[in-house]
């Protein structure tokens, strides 16, 4: 597999609409140089090590994706034959198992699962022809992925280093009535610009999302690590020798290289070495509900993270405030288009800016939402609206910083 063998391999990272900005930062921050950024990808260039850590790293992206082939795709024979030419018995263990996820915009197209079911035959047939046998396949994420995007006659086969998506961070057995998205309360807790070391308040936590990931964050613990595969360990060549590689700490006999397994085992060592666990800055995350918060504590315990996480069941303006340092909170309410009515939420808005003007002055808050009209009714001075989209909703989150009520009669800002 060439992806083990060479320095410079563009690397795709996939993520969902409006987080491609925070995925950029988190890679720059890693060290990375962006070969370009999209609406819904990031660009880099690297090796296994690279894959490997992006992975385990990225709190923002879904999938780290490695480009096979790029071409004209006009219609589905012409995908078979376009996935039947790339040299799978050199990426796939005829013996393994295999899994295939696509995005399909294209007018010949009628059932989406089509696509996906053609790639399937064509990997298959391929394997079938080359090796005598073919791995098994299905929608299970168990060993190697491939990933399809065509979009009207172009279309794109991926290698999939990731399988389950990198949103799906695995601790949350309880979801909950509309939970957000792991990777969306990453995003909105980098966009709320928290430091890490001050205060994190959630209150109306539902699920515990936003506090176990700012928990995560304030740890420096890779989300990563609570995932039990990568489909990178499937593909052919994982347990081979690498000539020229080293991971001397799984491997110090081994002088003329090392296997990606050993790197990644390395990798992973390294990784949790940087957590910290001392002196970290208060989480507190309430719900009205004892079952939501009762859910969101059994969350934390999935990411091994609720000593650091005060929970309590209480209306969110019984919250307990952290006092003596400023730090952020963050509401995810109800939007009035899954639950609640426009009549219900208002008062609820207006109650959440004037408990964080009361309770949190100098503070940076923020609310999600994608009702317009009820962040209209938020008597306070928003600094900056950030454009996000949970599931299909458009959303903005709504960045106060400072919480600071609006004079009276002052009309919407």
């Amino acid at each position: 597999m060439k992806l083990f063998t060479d320095k410079n391999y563009p690397i795709i990272l996939s993520c969902a609409k409006g987080l491609s900005q925070f995925t950029a930062a988190e890679v720059k921050e890693l060290g990375y140089e962006i070969i370009e950024v999209t609406e819904n990808t990031v660009v880099v260039r690297g090796d296994i090590r690279d894959v490997m850590r992006l992975n385990l790293k990225l709190r923002t992206a879904h999938r780290v994706l490695v480009p096979l082939l790029r071409a004209d795709c006009r219609n589905i024979r012409d995908l078979y034959e376009l996935v039947y030419s790339i040299d799978w018995e050199h990426h796939f263990d005829p013996d393994g198992y295999f899994s295939v996820a696509s995005i399909v915009h294209n007018q010949t197209v009628r059932d989406t699962r089509i696509p996906s079911l053609y790639t399937k035959d064509a990997i298959a047939d391929r394997m079938r022809d080359k090796c005598q046998r073919r791995p098994n396949s299905g929608g299970a994420n168990l060993g190697a992925a491939v990933f399809v995007y065509w979009e009207r006659n172009e279309v794109i086969v991926y290698l999939d280093t990731t399988g389950e998506p990198l949103s799906k961070r695995g601790y949350r057995k309880i979801p909950g009535s509309a939970p957000m998205q792991e990777t969306l309360a990453a995003a909105c807790i980098m966009a709320l610009g928290w430091d890490k070391k001050t205060p994190f308040v959630s209150p109306m936590c539902g699920s515990g999302t936003p506090a176990i990931e700012a928990a995560m964050m304030a740890m420096n613990r890779a989300p990563g690590l609570l995932k039990s595969h990568f489909a990178f360990q499937s593909i052919l060549g994982y347990d081979r020798i690498i000539p020229g590689e080293s991971a001397p700490r799984v491997a110090p006999r081994q002088h003329a290289g090392a296997t990606p397994e050993q790197i990644w085992r390395e990798i992973v060592m390294d990784v949790k070495a940087e957590e910290r666990t001392d002196n970290l800055p208060p989480i507190i995350a309430t719900d009205i509900s004892p079952e939501a918060v009762e859910n969101a504590h059994s969350n934390a315990i999935n990411a091994a993270v609720a000593s650091y996480i005060q929970f309590q069941a209480c209306d969110f303006g019984q919250t307990p405030i952290p006092e003596g340092e400023k730090g952020t909170i963050f509401f995810n309410p109800e939007y009035g288009i899954r639950l609640g009515t426009f009549e219900e939420l208002e008062p609820i808005y207006y109650r959440m800016g004037t408990f964080m003007a009361e309770k949190c002055a100098g503070w940076t808050g923020g609310i999600i939402t994608g009702n317009p009209d009820l962040a209209k009714v938020v008597p306070l001075y928003y600094r900056n609206r950030v454009p996000f989209f949970n599931g299909p909703i458009d959303c903005r989150l709504f960045v106060y910083e400072g919480c600071k009520l609006k004079e009276a009669n002052n009309g919407n800002q």
